[in-house]
């Protein structure tokens, strides 16, 4: 695994529930300002996805426009989770 998808998996790991943050507020504190769709392919083969400890909470990074955007299992799970969380 690179340097960077380290970095983002660690970022990620910290987004607090009910929380969220862009993939490009992802990258600039990853280190890469510029790599905001390396981090949506990071996270599209993260291996560990989910809510509980050492999970990578990926559901909580979405698009700049506000949209959910893409996830491994379903935008219609990905935005139920989001909502989940939310309350």
């Amino acid at each position: 695994m690179s340097s960077f998808s380290e970095s983002v998996y660690e970022v990620v790991s910290k987004i607090p529930a009910g929380t969220t943050m862009t993939y490009k507020e992802v990258a600039v504190v990853a280190g890469s300002p510029k790599a905001c769709r390396a981090v949506g392919n990071i996270l599209n083969k993260n291996k560990n996805p989910g809510c509980r400890p050492g999970q990578i909470p990926c559901h909580r990074v979405i698009r700049s426009d506000g949209k959910t955007g893409g996830y491994a299992f379903g935008s219609e799970t990905k935005e139920k989770m989001l909502k989940e969380e939310a309350k």
